[in-house]
């Protein structure tokens, strides 16, 4: 299809907004092959149109494009494990989301929250009919948010894995019927929210190289077709799209363009941030190498050596950056770090060490944020929850209370600009 990206010095650059291959809902979109055109109609068949009633355009709350709403964010906190956890929201081990928890969150200084969530194990498979109670249930956690002052993000996160396992030519056209039908229910049941609530593509979706990147681009394109279609204030909604596997050198190798859209500049780009993943998500040692517990100048052990950082400090985190402000926030296209985080190991630890870890760990916490922001990126800390070894909870959801006060500083501090 061609171009329909619009020429604007102080909008959305030309080199990111090019065309995507065409609307990933168009059956004769270039990325799909001829062997996969049959599925197309048996696909539209399966799931029905849920946009029934479309709306005009509304502007009322949605003044702010991608970069103002961007300012508007220092530093978010994910409420992970819960609205996304296969089996139900308490099924990984936490409470129901609650408004004092959400109220907690608030009081300590976050300013957005992102909600991993799961809609496919509610939904009817035949149909892709999602639950009423289930979008009920996210639109009151949503209301709890924006009624407290906080920006939100709500996304289709790995979900079971129906898109993230299927970023091929043979699945896409069942996969864009699925990923419409959902999109159209969760914008049409949260569209009368002001510009408070983006909505995001995916999660993590694990594209590797050039064809599986047009693959997922027909993706994003399918959701951000689909969102708009709603109209409301959806038709000016900030939107949020994912780079490969949420990889930074992944996304700066494979990502140079971004979904076409019916409005400028009311777009942002997403990776996550876990490097070095010895340091932030490793459980055990390993023939190929060991954990860290130390990260950071200033921060290695002088007994413990085997488990000092040995890659992935400072000076990688500034040039994985700065990739990001390069490839997108220079060209007026925000960066979310959706995730990063490193996890506490509270029990694997004692003494001397311990303390060195989570002093190391705060250092990381504060250096992440504070560079993040430096470089225009919009940092997301991953709460998974967990309060024991190996978790990354900065609150405790069953007592309602601050857990972790050294980490929560150390965001907190590090998103506007202080050391610690």
């Amino acid at each position: 299809m061609k171009c329909k990206a619009i020429l604007s010095a102080t909008l959305l650059a030309l080199a990111l907004t090019g065309c995507s291959g065409g609307s990933a809902t168009d059956p004769a979109s270039p990325t799909q092959t001829a062997a996969s055109m049959s599925s197309v109609a048996a696909a539209k068949a399966r799931f029905p149109s849920y946009n029934t009633n479309p709306l005009p355009a509304d502007a009322t709350g949605m003044a702010s494009n991608a970069v103002t709403l961007a300012g508007k964010i220092k530093v978010g906190i994910n409420i992970g494990n819960s609205l996304e956890a296969i089996g139900g929201e308490t099924a990984w081990g936490n409470p129901p989301i609650t408004l004092a928890q959400i109220q907690l969150i608030k009081q300590n200084g976050f300013t957005a929250v992102r909600l991993p969530t799961s809609w496919d194990q509610y939904a009817d498979q035949r149909t892709g009919k999602i639950s009423d109670a289930w979008l009920a249930r996210v639109k009151q956690v949503v209301q709890w948010c924006v009624d407290s002052g906080l920006y939100v993000i709500v996304n289709i996160h790995w979900d079971g894995g129906w898109l993230d396992n299927n970023i091929t030519s043979s699945a896409q056209a069942s996969v864009n019927m699925k990923q419409k039908a959902y999109w159209e229910q969760i914008a049409t049941t949260l569209r009368g929210f002001d510009e408070h609530l983006m909505f995001a593509s995916a999660n993590e979706p694990p594209a590797k190289d050039a064809t599986q990147m047009a693959i997922l681009m027909s993706y994003h394109q399918t959701f951000v077709d689909a969102v708009r279609s709603t109209g409301g204030r959806n038709a000016y909604r900030v939107l949020v799209v994912q780079g490969p596997s949420t990889d930074i050198d992944l996304t700066y190798n494979l990502m140079n363009t971004m979904p076409t859209d019916t409005v400028t500049a009311r777009q942002m780009a997403e990776i996550h941030y876990y490097t070095p993943y010895q340091f932030t998500l490793m459980t055990a040692d390993a023939t190929w190498g060991n954990q860290f517990y130390y990260w950071g100048t200033g921060y290695h052990s002088t007994t413990d050596t085997a488990h000092n950082a040995t890659w992935g400090e400072e000076a990688d985190l500034d040039a994985l950056f700065a990739k990001m402000k390069q490839k997108f926030v220079d060209k007026g296209i925000p960066v979310v770090m959706g995730e990063f985080g490193a996890i506490r190991r509270s029990t694997t630890l004692s003494g001397d060490n311990l303390q060195l870890h989570l002093n190391s760990r705060a250092y990381f916490l504060n250096y992440a944020s504070r560079q993040a922001v430096a470089n225009g990126l919009l940092p997301f800390y991953w709460d998974a929850g967990g309060t024991g070894n190996n978790g990354s909870a900065i609150f405790d959801r069953n007592a309602g209370t601050v857990f972790d006060q050294q980490a929560l500083d150390a965001l907190i501090r590090g998103a506007n600009g202080l050391a610690l």
